[in-house]
């Protein structure tokens, strides 16, 4: 299983991902990794569904809808696409830094294989249903969003990260003013939460 990705050699055994939004390509967050992280190897896969021509990860009935059974499809295609860059790398330590639809799929993959990303960066995640107990102990996991967000709600937001924290992550919440946009204070939030 692979997407069409976008790859800059690191000398780290550090594998940052990077994953867009709807709408968005494998360029979206590339530079801004290679920033975040200089060292480390960047991955930046596609989205392999289009939306009317923008791109996502998976599949959805509507807005804030998902279709379930595309999720899970997608869910197991992007784990075996991170174990097969692992391998590749040779990483010992694997982050992963998504937004909208990018930040939705990692997070219904953390649901699945908790142990298997330490970092993850989660903009403006929206998660329409109860995710299993998992254990998350070790893991590092950072939330941000709008206060005003129309399309990710301040309840689910908060009901996310309360998920993580009872699951035992070490649990960032960041939020901005404004609504689904990222903000400039929200990058510097990311980038705090990689140096920490």
């Amino acid at each position: 299983m692979t997407y069409h990705a976008l790859r800059s050699a690191g000398d780290e055994p550090r594998l940052l991902l990077t994953l867009h939004g709807t709408g968005g390509t494998e360029e979206q967050f590339h530079a801004f990794g290679q920033r975040l992280l200089p060292g480390a190897h960047i991955t930046s896969p596609r989205g392999d569904v289009s939306e009317s021509g923008a791109l996502r990860y998976f599949k959805r009935l509507s807005e804030g809808r998902y279709d379930m059974d595309d999720l899970s499809r997608a869910t197991d295609k992007l784990g075996a696409f991170i174990d097969d860059e692992r391998a590749q790398t040779g990483a010992t330590r694997i982050s992963a830094l998504g937004y909208s639809n990018g930040a939705n799929i990692l997070a219904a993959l953390s649901f699945q294989r908790p142990d298997l990303i330490d970092d993850l960066i989660l903009l403006h995640p929206l998660i329409p249903f109860t995710p299993p107990a998992r254990d998350f102990t070790g893991r590092r996991v950072l939330i941000t969003a709008g206060k005003t967000d129309m399309i990710c709600p301040r309840e689910s937001t908060a009901s996310l990260a309360q998920y993580y924290t009872q699951c035992g992550a070490d649990l960032h919440l960041f939020w901005h003013e404004g609504g689904h946009e990222i903000s400039a204070r929200e990058g510097d939030a990311v980038r705090a939460f990689v140096a920490g």
